[in-house]
Parts: C-alpha cells; sequence; structure tokens
C-alpha cells in the first residue's frame, strides 16, 4: 500500500459540471441553436420485413417549410455499422421496424413531422422471423442475401484445456439453460446530433458520440471525404453507457440533409424512437455445465451462446469477446470452451451496454457456483473463496492478474451484509427474506481491442498558476474531467480548483480511442499524470536557478516550490512561471504526452493480456420475495470493489451506486418487451426503470490494492458496479425461496411462475 500523504488524490471533490448542472446552464445537444438551423425527422418502416416498392415523396416537397426530402435514390450507395450492412436510407428492403426509409428537413419539427405523413410508401410484405432459433431452420425467412443461413459471419469460439477429459473427472457437475432479456440505456438525453456545413466543404457535427475520434474517421469513409474535413464538437452528454459508441444512420442522413440544403440540420429523437431505435442490450441464450473435483475445485466450464443479433451489426454482436472473460478467468479455471452463434433476425439490432457482455456471462458463472456450492455442502462463500483469484495469477485466457483484492472483497460484502447472521435465516411465511452474492472480473487498465489504446493529453500553464489540461478523453457524466484535474493537480503540486479541462472539440484536443471499456481514469489519467510530470520538470528547472538549489532537492506542494532538505528557500509557483513567460528569452509552459498502455492483443484463439491491469469486486444483497404476488424486493446491499486507488472516493461511490442501480433494474424490472419486432412498452411509463423509491440503502467500500500502472495506484472501474448485481438477486432469491431463477428479469409473472410450478407460490 502507497500511504504518501497527497493534497488532491483521494479527496471528495464534487464534479466540475456540478453547479453548471444543477442550475441548468450546461448546453446540451438538444440545447444547441444555430442561425437557419433545420429541424430533420425520419420515416421508419411500417414492416419489420417488405420490400420497397415505390416511395412518392412530392406531397412532402410541396409543403410550405420542407427545404429538403430525400430517399435512398438520393445518396451513394453507402453502408455504416460494424460490419457496414447498414445503409442510412434503405433502397431494396427493410429489415425490421426500426429501418429508415426517407428523411425530411424542414424550418420545424411540427412541419417536419407533417411532411412524413405525405410520403407514400409502397411496401410487399416479406416472411419474418423473430426467435434466432427458428432463423437457423430450414426454409427460415432470409434477412440478407448474403447470409442465406442467417448467421452472422462472427466468430468467438475459444477453448483452453481439455474439456472432455475434465468433465470425466469431475465429482460434480451442473447443467443449465440461461435466457437473458432485452435491455435499453434509458438515457436522459435522447440520441440528438447537428450538422453543419462551412462554405469550403468542412463538417461540424455537433454529437454526443463517446468516440469522437473513430466517429470522425467512420464519419468521412460514409460520406466519401477525408477525415480532416470533419470536426467533432461534443456538447454535455445526457446519457450514454455505450449506446453513443457506433455511427448511426441518423447521423448520416443529417449530415446529407444539410449538405443538401446548404442549411444546418438537427435531428432529436422522441422518447419514442429512443426506445424502438437506438440499440440495447443484447438477449441471449446460454447452455452452460460448469464442474468440480471432490474438493471443490474448479475443473472446467463449456459455454454455448446463441444471440440474436437483430437485422444488422453493431456493437452488440461484438459482446462475446467480453462474455467470454468470466468463463475463463472469475475464479480459478484451467479447462474452458466458449462457442458462439450469433444469428439475423427481423428484431432491431443491439449495441454496446455497460458491462458489454459481462452481464449476461456473470449471471451464468455465479449462479452456477451457488449451484456447485450446494452440492459441494458448501456455504456459497467458503466455496467461492476456496477458487479464488489471487495476485500472480495467469487465467485459462492468458489473462495476467497483478493487483487482485477479490478475496477482501469477498470477506468484505459479506461482512456489511451480515452474511453469517443471515445465512441461513429465518424465511417467513408470504414474504420471505433471502441473502446472496455474486463477483465479477473485468479489464481495469484498458483493453487492447483496437491497434491503439492510447489517449493524449496537453498540460499549459499560464502565469497565474492556472493549469489547463487539454485531455482526448471525453466525460460522458462520469465525473472523469473532475478526477483527471486532481491527478493534474496532484502531479503539479496545485489545487483541483486550478485545473481547467478541456476535452469537447476535436480541433483541439489531442487523440484518443474514446470513452468505453472502464479505462479513462486509468489511460488518460496516466497520460494528464505524465505530461503534468514534463510541466513539473521544467518547473522545477526553472525554479532551480532561482533558489540556487538541485533540482532533485525541490519539490512543489500547494502553489509554492521548496527545497525539501532547506524549508527557508521556497518561492510561490506563480513567481516561478513569470520569471519564465517575462525574461528575455520567455518560454511557455506546455507538456505533452501521450499513454498507450502496454498490453497484448488476443491471439486467434482469444487468448491474451488484454489489459494492463484487472478490476474485482463483490457484492451481497438481502431482499425480500412476497410469494402471493410475485414482488421482489432488494432491501439491503453492500459492494466492495477493488479500485487500485480512490482518486476520488464520493465520485467512485456515486459510480458503483448508479450502476447498481442499473444492475437492479436488469435483475428485477427492465424488460423491452419486443413482440413481432415491435417495441410494445416505448415510454417510462410502460418500461420500469429503478427509481430512488425502489433503491436500498447502499454500503460501499473501496478496496485499495494500488495497483503500479495505474495513475497513483488507480484502476478502472466504471462498468464494474453493474456486473454482478443480477446474478446476487438470483441467488439470495433461491436462499429465500429454494427455486433456481435461471431467466430475467425477475419479475412478478416470471417469479409467480416459478414459484408455482415448484409449489411454493402462495395461492
Amino acid at each position: 500500500m502507497n500511504d504518501k500523504k497527497y493534497t488532491n488524490i483521494g479527496k471528495r471533490e464534487p464534479k466540475l459540471d456540478a453547479e453548471a448542472k444543477s442550475r441548468g446552464k450546461a448546453i446540451y445537444p438538444q440545447d444547441i441553436r444555430l442561425p437557419n438551423m433545420l429541424h430533420g425527422k425520419i420515416l421508419w418502416s411500417r414492416y419489420p420485413h417488405a420490400k420497397i416498392v415505390s416511395i412518392d415523396s412530392s406531397r412532402a416537397l410541396a409543403l410550405p417549410g420542407v427545404k429538403a426530402v430525400i430517399t435512398a435514390l438520393d445518396l451513394p450507395a453507402l453502408n455504416c455499422g460494424f460490419k457496414k450492412d447498414n445503409p442510412p436510407l434503405k433502397r431494396d428492403k427493410v429489415r425490421s421496424l426500426r429501418d429508415e426509409v426517407a428523411a425530411v428537413a424542414a424550418i420545424d419539427e411540427d412541419t417536419a413531422e407533417e411532411a412524413l405523413d405525405l410520403i407514400d410508401v409502397k411496401y410487399e410484405e416479406l416472411p419474418a422471423v423473430f426467435d434466432p432459433g427458428e432463423a437457423l431452420k430450414k426454409g427460415a425467412p432470409v434477412i440478407h442475401e448474403y447470409a442465406p443461413d442467417n448467421l452472422v459471419q462472427m466468430k468467438y469460439d475459444y477453448q483452453a484445456g481439455d474439456v472432455e477429459a475434465a468433465k470425466r473427472e469431475s465429482a460434480h457437475v451442473v447443467k443449465d439453460r440461461f435466457k437473458l432479456h432485452y435491455v435499453t440505456h434509458t438515457c436522459l438525453g435522447t440520441c440528438c446530433c447537428v450538422a453543419d456545413w462551412d462554405t469550403n466543404g468542412n463538417l461540424t457535427m455537433y454529437s454526443p458520440t463517446q468516440v469522437p475520434f473513430l466517429y470522425q474517421k467512420d464519419l468521412a469513409d460514409v460520406l466519401g471525404i477525408a477525415g480532416s474535413r470533419i470536426r467533432v464538437i461534443q456538447p454535455v452528454i445526457g446519457g450514454g453507457f455505450g449506446s453513443k459508441l457506433d455511427l448511426y444512420p441518423y447521423e448520416i442522413i443529417c449530415a446529407h440533409l444539410a449538405r443538401i440544403t446548404g442549411q444546418p440540420v438537427k435531428i432529436t429523437f422522441t422518447r419514442q424512437e429512443e426506445f424502438f431505435a437506438t440499440p440495447c442490450r443484447q438477449p441471449v441464450i446460454v447452455d452452460c455445465e460448469t464442474g468440480v473435483d471432490k474438493n471443490g475445485k474448479l475443473v472446467y466450464r463449456d459455454a454455448h451462446v446463441l444471440m440474436d443479433n437483430g437485422a444488422y451489426v453493431s456493437w452488440g454482436a461484438t459482446i462475446p469477446y467480453v462474455m467470454m472473460n468470466p468463463f475463463s478467468s472469475l475464479y480459478r479455471v484451467k479447462n474452458v470452451r466458449f462457442k458462439t452463434t450469433i444469428v439475423y433476425t427481423n428484431n432491431m439490432y443491439a449495441g454496446a451496454f455497460r458491462g458489454y457482455g459481462n452481464l449476461q456471462g456473470t449471471f451464468c458463472v455465479e449462479s452456477q457456483m451457488d449451484e456447485l456450492a450446494e452440492k459441494l455442502g458448501l456455504d456459497p462463500l467458503e466455496f467461492r473463496l476456496l477458487n479464488c483469484n489471487e495476485p500472480g495469477d495467469v487465467t485459462a485466457q492468458g489473462m495476467k492478474v497483478t493487483t487482485c483484492g477479490l478475496r477482501d472483497c469477498l470477506k468484505k460484502a459479506t461482512e456489511m451484509i451480515g452474511w453469517k447472521e443471515k445465512k441461513p435465516g429465518p424465511k417467513g411465511d408470504r414474504v420471505k427474506r433471502g441473502v446472496g452474492l455474486a463477483s465479477y472480473f473485468h479489464v481495469g487498465g484498458g483493453a487492447r481491442v483496437y491497434m491503439s489504446d492510447g489517449c493524449g493529453a496537453i498540460v499549459k500553464l499560464d502565469d497565474f498558476g492556472k493549469v489547463t489540461l487539454i485531455t482526448g478523453s471525453t466525460d460522458i457524466g462520469q465525473g472523469s474531467e473532475t478526477v483527471l484535474a486532481q491527478i493534474a493537480a496532484e502531479e503539479l503540486g496545485v489545487r483541483t480548483e486550478d485545473v481547467t479541462v478541456i476535452n469537447t472539440d476535436t480541433s483541439v484536443k489531442p487523440w484518443d480511442v474514446g470513452v468505453h471499456a472502464s479505462r479513462t481514469t486509468f489511460i488518460a489519467g496516466n497520460a494528464a499524470r505524465m505530461a503534468a510530470a514534463k510541466a513539473r520538470t521544467r518547473i522545477l528547472e526553472s525554479a532551480a536557478l532561482m533558489l540556487n538549489a538541485p533540482c532533485d532537492d525541490l519539490d512543489i506542494n500547494d502553489r509554492v516550490v521548496y527545497s525539501k532538505s532547506d524549508s527557508t528557500k521556497n518561492v510561490s509557483l506563480v513567481k516561478v512561471l513569470r520569471k519564465l513567460h517575462f525574461k528575455t528569452d520567455g518560454a511557455v509552459i506546455v507538456a505533452e504526452h501521450f499513454y498507450d498502455p502496454p498490453q497484448e492483443r488476443q491471439d486467434g484463439n482469444f487468448c491474451g493480456n488484454i489489459s494492463v491491469t484487472y478490476s474485482f469486486g463483490t457484492q451481497a444483497v438481502e431482499i425480500e420475495v412476497d410469494t402471493e404476488t410475485g414482488k421482489v424486493t432488494v432491501v439491503d446491499f453492500a459492494v466492495a470493489n477493488d479500485v487500485g486507488k480512490a482518486i476520488n472516493p464520493m465520485l467512485l461511490e456515486g459510480q458503483l451506486e448508479g450502476a447498481a442501480a442499473q444492475g437492479i433494474g436488469y435483475g428485477i424490472y427492465e424488460n423491452l418487451q419486443i413482440v413481432k419486432g415491435e417495441v410494445k412498452n416505448p415510454t417510462f411509463l410502460d418500461y420500469k426503470i429503478v427509481t430512488s423509491k425502489d433503491m436500498p440503502p447502499i454500503r460501499t467500500a473501496l478496496i485499495e490494492t494500488d495497483d503500479p500502472a495505474g495513475p497513483f495506484g488507480a484502476k478502472g472501474i466504471g462498468e464494474a458496479g453493474a456486473i454482478p448485481t443480477a446474478a446476487a438477486i438470483a441467488n439470495a432469491f433461491f436462499d429465500a425461496t429454494g427455486v433456481r431463477m435461471r431467466d430475467l428479469p425477475l419479475g412478478p409473472e416470471t417469479v409467480l411462475r416459478a414459484l408455482r410450478e415448484s409449489g411454493k407460490a402462495v395461492s
């Protein structure tokens, strides 16, 4: 443990943008108003699968106030998405109810909406398929002609050791089928962008993208212009959670409408559009089995995942890349097999969502850990401690565990929930109580998905001692600006309030791969610290001349440069900076650093050390189950996370509590109901997210393992708090009722059905 006394690190600093947001002064994409700006609207398909016979837009074009109507015939043949299989406007046929058929630009939203009603589209309806199992059958409707078997040609098949031999050697085996459902991001800020071309053919996009530089490149490829002619400006983002990782058709449509009209165009989704037209968390069916030896040590895991891809390939199709991680690396296991089948259907397509497949994988793994503990006659906590990851481990997938606080997390979370006192405990009559736990394994030091996983940072100091940190990273509400300011301030010996963070304009900020994979604090934090260290060196070199002291004897603290060996030798930081600025050969203190962590790209068998360090954690919950109504309520919640070093404990706790709310929603409340490709609950009236009244008291323990690779020892944990929650709830449900739940969510209908089938419901 690093016991150094810090000035800024470890302090409970409020977010830098807290006042602007709380007073309504933050500028979101929806707030942008440009001169002569038009409003765009999209005409969506009426059918989940149909040929487009004809489109007549003449009546819409004749409507006063309409400036443009476009269809696929007005655009070059182009596609977007991960596999480039998604035309911005559909030309030959539609493949889902969220398909874009035409678009309008008008002087206001009402006129644009009216114009959509005047577009006459004739369809020839085609047979559709909505179940991935049915889509694989011979004679099923074909979604894409290049994939007559409806298989997405992306394989995430992984194997380590000899699984078949391990099966024969196992003393106890559990086999289950898990069915996990659709959920959506429910960002308070709906999708929105503004496109504006200048007279020289340069495009400025105001976008809530999480990956501005990747977005810039993808947009350039689709529009057929150089990336250098595109500027991306990120207003304040009203929620991301992975929903803004891809380049989506509406953004390309917006850019084309702006180019055609010669005026800025803005497209803003309604709440209903946000529900049915934005990618969601992917549903999966997982057939999983796990075996242990007679001593309770894990021997093997074997999983096959059937994924409903929907009509087009976005980031949701790549979630097995992370989903396989808990099977191979959560707890010690040598023999692992993981196979995927990804299937096109006429449903909406899936995207990235916080945890990126780890929630689904962890639900299966941690459910079976409890089942195996029961077979062995062991307490679930004892069984996990027996198989716990330890520092120095190399997992079956080749992931190198450096610092690891999982053992402490298991002990602390269960201590906080009162595990020994409550398990086993009185179950009650109608209302039964139970406790459960689950852990997680996730990347904590970036993730080598792209050729670069890096981030750039520039630090500038003026003659007043003010620090400007220009970082490539993006803040999507998680508070990363504040954390990066604390890191830079600590390295420079100033206060967090002295640092201004600039990070919203690709024409100004340095390159970064984007905000995802819990990477910002670790990677952008290292870049900021190293850039600040270079600036610090230049300051000390100048101060050494002023104080007549060697550089290595000097330090900076609380805006003062001082001698460590002679406290009488000191000078204010401002004086040093002014001396630099006003001497004959004056200098400006500007320093930069680009940090790209030293992880590996995985090999063809998905083996390799994908992250510099890994994050671990445990959640323990106590729930109530009303066996008459089927209502499940979380009444107590304890979370312990290996965070490396808590740069800002308050923001860490906020991240973990917010993630817990999403995890509880995934486990109990949220269920995007899609019937024959149609979202049946596209409003907050019918799609139930967790509110403050639904939240239990949450106790948080931050386990500090002081990771040597992280900035001041920190790890990334942004996604972590949502990963194990549903599994912990399902395990608590079994403790309360004796019924094992393998399908999510644990809503009243599902719960009552399971209780009645087991004879444990109150009639």
